[in-house]
């Protein structure tokens, strides 16, 4: 899955990157944008692979995109947000540092949002408002499209988001293929001084006016924790202690960015290989099936399931069947957090 990280210049946005990947911004690309992965973390691996001891393991990964940093006079930024449209969730980076407000640039920050998606739905709507009027084969399809897109404009227009916006099947049909930004899972990232209290900067923001309430939003230095990821465990601990600050755990962050995402994990094991992997939450079986290979979701019989909470209690396959705790599941079943699956299939 992609995330996009976007913010403007100057917000500590590449340094976010960094944060959350390991890999430092080639400043070649300064003008593009840079992608790395970043591991999701899962604490039931290890002790799945004391069980099987695989030959291999092989962690579930996200796709973190750095963008080009926007202007906050607005020019060109639809053309750099563009490359976001195709990002499962944008992490939006707020520079609370030094005099920087941070209540100010959530805002001008929604307002680039909207116009962006504004543009491409008012062209699309301007289209279909002239075509119709012209008799042709497809009149009443795009009749159809038109009706559909303009609650869509009038919310945009409105200056509210498409996520404040209950779609009609036919409007996410209308809209699917825009990919619009004010319709994606946002995460804010207020980039603070380092000895600045997250919790009094999260106060000031969430009883301002510019806060939308259903995005998440956490506050931390990202210098700051930059510089505690270099040092050793003990180090950290001394550091924190002597400077009154608190550390915010990358894999907090990464956890934080499948909840908004809506994403989760399941896993296949045995002696061959021991993994995760990624899909939204609310997948099915056959749907699960799928991401390891389209064939197994074509193909599906059924999916032998086991909790790692069982196998860790009871400690084999051997004990979970004996105790009757395999189940065979079909393909409209909805996974749930921490399943074990093993996709039987037809070739």
């Amino acid at each position: 899955m992609k995330i996009g990280i976007v913010g403007y210049q100057g917000s500590g946005k590449s340094s976010l990157f960094e944060y959350i990947t390991g890999i430092q911004v080639d400043p070649s690309l300064s003008h593009t944008s840079q992608m790395a992965t970043a591991v999701i973390p899962e604490p039931r691996v290890e002790p799945l692979c004391e069980i099987y001891q695989p030959k291999k393991t092989v962690q579930a990964s996200l796709n973190i995109v750095d963008t080009p940093g926007l202007g906050r006079s607005q020019d060109g930024n639809a053309g750099k947000l563009a490359q976001m449209r195709e990002a499962g969730c944008l992490i939006v980076v707020i520079a609370g540092f030094s005099d920087n407000d941070p209540v100010a640039d959530l805002q001008s920050f929604a307002e680039d949002l909207l116009l962006t998606d504004m543009e491409i739905v008012s062209n699309r709507v301007e289209k279909l408002r002239e075509s119709v009027k012209k008799p042709r084969p497809n009149r009443e399809k795009e009749k159809e499209e038109l009706d559909a897109l303009e609650p869509v404009l009038t919310q945009l227009e409105s200056g509210k988001s498409l996520r404040d916006l209950e779609l009609t099947d036919k409007q996410r049909r209308s809209i699917k293929s825009f990919q619009l930004l004010t319709s994606k899972p946002i995460l804010y990232v207020i980039n603070i001084d380092d000895m600045q209290d997250s919790d009094e900067v999260l106060a000031e923001i969430k009883k301002s006016d510019a806060f939308e309430a259903g995005p998440e939003i956490v506050a931390f230095s990202v210098t700051l924790q930059l510089e505690l990821a270099t040092m050793d465990d003990d180090e950290r601990k001394a550091f924190c202690e002597e400077m009154g600050v608190s550390p915010f755990d990358r894999d907090t962050l990464i956890q934080k960015i499948m909840d908004v995402s809506g994403q989760m994990l399941f896993f296949t094991a045995g002696e061959q290989e021991v993994r995760t992997w990624l899909i939204p939450k609310g997948a099915t079986a056959g749907q699960a099936a799928g991401s390891i290979h389209t064939d197994l979701e074509k193909g599906f019989v059924r999916a032998e399931t086991m909790t790692c909470e069982d196998l860790f209690r009871l400690g084999s396959e051997r004990e979970i069947k004996a105790a009757n705790l395999m189940r065979k599941e079909h393909k409209d079943y909805v996974i749930q957090d921490g399943d074990i699956l093993h996709i039987l299939a037809t070739t």
